[in-house]
């Protein structure tokens, strides 16, 4: 490119095309041999291992690298819980009836406020009113809609003529996540997910790279994935939580909420859990829940139990599936982060860093002034951007 061109395209709005690979963990490019984004990864900067804000669930995290937030800020402390002010329960995608259950403002609507166009195919909530809006272009989500289709429709959103093009796109891609799930992190079926989903991300950033205005492609995903050992699940029913209780089940987590209990009554199920423990769990206290930005909201439970791997929580020993997250303190739950494109550096790795970093260095990428207090300044990230 010579360098006439190099200037003519840096001095042009750029775009950002910010994709999610749910449940790609951190060492799978190299593990289950995805050649694309490794070479993509090479053209431009990668994260060694970033890490996720806690819990390493799908929703707290797509949240959070979209808004900037940690959890207890931006309101969804995990796939599924309830709010005792409100006296209801979140589950996935309740964001679509009714956005009340977010705050912060998510890239698509930054965008928007400051007069570019913004898209989704798919992420996590995308199609709730966050901030009364959602993005000028997007989807409902659909599990079946097929994985080419998406990557054309987000080609076809970047050949639009300038003034209805949108200037940042978002994907989501649940495949890797889904089988990791089914047959755990070192199976041949993940393998063979990784290596469709590569070749989809080749065939994306290769169309990219024949765009005449400049775009940049960001590459993450919101957790790792680890094995799980169905002879070691912890079957709930089993314990001292009084039945009237509320129990949100997440497999590394039993969130309980004790409904109408006092905090006396509350303590004596907590020594009693203890004992039933057995080490096989913790029961976390304040001073844990605290250095893990976890408390201030009517939605952390009264009582958080949390295992590690292999283990997971169970209901009457239902649990057969063979991977999952959710975990703290494991490499295992690291995600990737990969970017290539005009705005940043070639050839550069980072070894660590919080997927909170993601949010003010696209706004910066994109033109874009904060409009909220964020839980990252992006210092880390800043340094691979040119």
């Amino acid at each position: 490119m010579s360098l006439f061109l190099s200037f003519i395209l840096s001095a042009q709005q750029q775009s950002v095309v910010l994709i999610s690979l749910d449940g790609f963990r951190w060492d799978y490019i190299e593990q289950h041999d995805a050649k694309g984004l490794k070479k993509i990864a090479q053209q431009g900067v990668q994260v060694n291992k970033m890490w996720p804000v806690y819990p390493s669930k799908t929703f707290p995290n797509h949240i959070s690298i979209i808004t900037g937030l940690r959890p207890v800020n931006h309101g969804i402390i995990d796939n599924k819980f309830c709010d005792k002010n409100r006296n209801e329960c979140y589950k996935m995608g309740s964001g679509k009836d009714d956005s009340t259950w977010f705050n912060g403002i998510p890239l698509w609507n930054l965008a928007r406020m400051q007069g570019l166009k913004s898209a989704t195919y798919f992420w996590p909530e995308s199609d709730a009113r966050f901030n009364g809006m959602v993005p000028n272009y997007y989807y409902h989500y659909s599990q079946q809609s097929d994985y080419q289709a998406r990557i054309d429709q987000i080609i076809q959103w970047l050949t639009l003529e300038e003034g209805i093009r949108p200037h940042f796109v978002a994907g989501y891609f649940s495949l890797v996540d889904s089988i990791g799930h089914d047959f755990g992190p070192n199976s041949t079926q993940v393998y063979d997910a990784v290596q469709q989903v590569d070749k989809l991300i080749t065939d994306l950033q290769l169309r990219i790279s024949q765009l005449a205005h400049p775009v940049n492609l960001v590459i993450v995903s919101d957790h790792g994935m680890t094995e799980v050992d169905v002879s070691q699940q912890i079957d709930l029913a089993h314990l001292s939580i009084p039945k009237e209780w509320v129990v949100k089940n997440t497999g590394p987590r039993a969130l309980i909420y004790a409904k109408q209990a006092s905090a006396k009554d509350v303590q004596n199920i907590k020594k009693l859990l203890t004992i039933e423990s057995k080490g096989r769990f913790s029961i976390l206290d304040k001073h844990t829940l605290m250095k893990r930005h976890y408390v201030g909201s009517p939605r952390i439970p009264d009582i958080i139990l949390e295992t590690s791997p292999p283990k997971v929580f169970s209901e009457h020993n239902n649990v057969t599936y063979k991977g999952t997250h959710g975990y703290v303190d494991t490499d295992d739950m690291a995600a990737i982060f990969i970017a290539q494109g005009p705005a940043f550096k070639s050839g550069m790795k980072i070894s660590e860093m919080e997927n909170l970093e993601v949010y003010p260095i696209i706004a910066e990428i994109l033109g874009l002034k904060l409009m909220n207090k964020i839980d990252s300044n992006g210092d880390v990230l800043r340094k691979a951007v040119k």
